[in-house]
């Protein structure tokens, strides 16, 4: 039997500006609270202030670089000594693309002390699935200037619904053996006959899944990994009036961060990795991703929370 999901998948954005912070934005940072673990994805000059802001907690287990320019991962440094001062022991995991090794290495050197906890930092090629507790986490190789992944989050299947009364129908005691056979294990009924799992639950039902892009130009690749995804989260970091510089920058436009999420299938979709010019005034992305996904688009900001429904659909 696959084992369950999660109770609590939520986001909360750090950042949401592209290669500066604004008065509105701070640089790249998005925190995912899985039960009681807390993923983070890029960690931007500021980040930790911003955890802080915004009550996320430091209790982060493993830290996810999309890529190694300045705005995506210098924030590290500052939130590993701080981490540090507050007497952490626990192992710090760190995931990036090649040259993670290296470029991640110089950061922990800087300072005076020796960091007090492990760190182990491991680069991934893009075409791995890392489980944990109740998900996976899918890096795939995004089309940027440097080595750039994006990542995909996917939780387990959980169990159907457990029917109630077809279980007392079948003569089965009420109590422990109604956990046991959510549990998938058989029980005996109260004529000492055999009770089954699949005579009681229903069908397993679809674990969530939630796509983070990075900084890239439009990936099938990406589209293909994200199928389904309940919530897509993509770099709009030009308007479709420059889109000659997207391509030039290896970014993407508002249109195409919709285009990709229509080709996805993704219920939700999030522009994030915003130019300042657009700080004030996000309408004309929003549009122009609205001409590319029939879902629903919206902005993220700085602070923004949002947790992901679980859902009922079978697997």
């Amino acid at each position: 039997m696959a084992s369950n999901g999660l109770s609590l998948l939520r986001l909360t954005f750090l950042g949401t500006s592209a290669a500066a912070p604004t008065l509105q934005r701070n640089v790249s940072g998005l925190v995912v609270k899985a039960d009681s673990e807390l993923f983070l994805f890029d960690c931007g000059e500021g980040s930790q202030r911003q955890m802080i802001r915004y009550g996320t907690g430091f209790a982060v287990s493993r830290v996810f670089f999309t890529h190694f320019h300045a705005d995506h991962y210098l924030g590290i440094i500052g939130f590993l000594r701080t981490l540090g001062m507050g007497g952490r022991t626990e192992a710090m995991q760190l995931f990036g693309p090649v040259g993670a090794k290296r470029i991640l290495s110089a950061a922990l050197h800087l300072g005076i002390e020796k960091l007090a906890f492990p760190v182990d930092i491991v680069e991934l090629n893009g075409d791995e699935c890392l489980p944990f507790l109740g998900l996976s986490v899918c890096a795939v190789r995004a089309d940027h200037r440097v080595p750039a992944l994006s990542f995909v989050l996917k939780e387990n299947s959980r169990a159907g619904r457990f029917d109630l009364e077809a279980a007392l129908r079948l003569g089965v005691a009420p109590g422990p053996d109604f956990g046991r056979l959510q549990q998938g294990h058989a029980v005996q009924n109260k004529y000492g006959e055999t009770v089954l799992p699949t005579q009681v639950m229903g069908e397993r039902r679809k674990g969530r899944i939630l796509a983070i892009s990075g900084d890239t130009r439009p990936n099938p690749l990406f589209a293909q990994a994200a199928a389904g995804a309940d919530v897509l989260i993509h770099e709009a970091t030009f308007s479709e009036e420059e889109r000659a510089r997207a391509v030039q920058t290896k970014h993407s436009t508002a249109r195409e961060a919709g285009e990709t999420a229509q080709l996805a299938k993704a219920n939700r979709l999030l522009l994030t990795h915003l130019s300042s010019r657009f700080h004030m005034d996000t309408s004309p992305l929003v549009g122009q991703a609205k001409a590319g996904f029939q879902g629903t688009v919206e902005v993220a900001n700085d602070g923004m929370q949002l947790e992901i429904p679980m859902s009922d659909m079978g697997v």
